[in-house]
């Protein structure tokens, strides 16, 4: 499993298991894929420290402040100069372990 801190330094492939804090509005946004898509920023949080998680469509309903969530397939982004982790469109998978 990786960490909160090291999937900063990580591009993709990763598997991290972290409690969901922050979980912001749901919002719909125009994307290049789909005319109207659900996205909501949420932060994982672990020992370790923070990372910002971009959820997208059902994952946007799937997961509340307080969540353990297990996150596999996943990769990170720069934006705004703030790295975000993002679900893999093929083969992202992301759990509520616990709430």
């Amino acid at each position: 499993m990786t960490t909160c801190e090291e999937a900063k330094q990580m591009r993709s492939g990763i598997s991290i298991q972290a409690k969901v804090v922050d979980k912001g509005e749901i919002r719909t946004v125009k994307t290049k894929f789909d005319d109207n898509t659900k996205v909501c920023d949420a932060y994982l949080e672990d020992e370790s420290g923070r990372i910002k998680l971009t959820l997208w469509a059902e994952d946007t309903e799937k997961v509340k402040n307080g969540d353990m969530v297990s996150l596999e397939g996943g990769y990170t982004t720069t934006f705004r100069n703030e790295i975000q982790l993002n679900k893999g469109r093929k083969d992202g998978k992301l759990e509520v372990i616990s709430g």
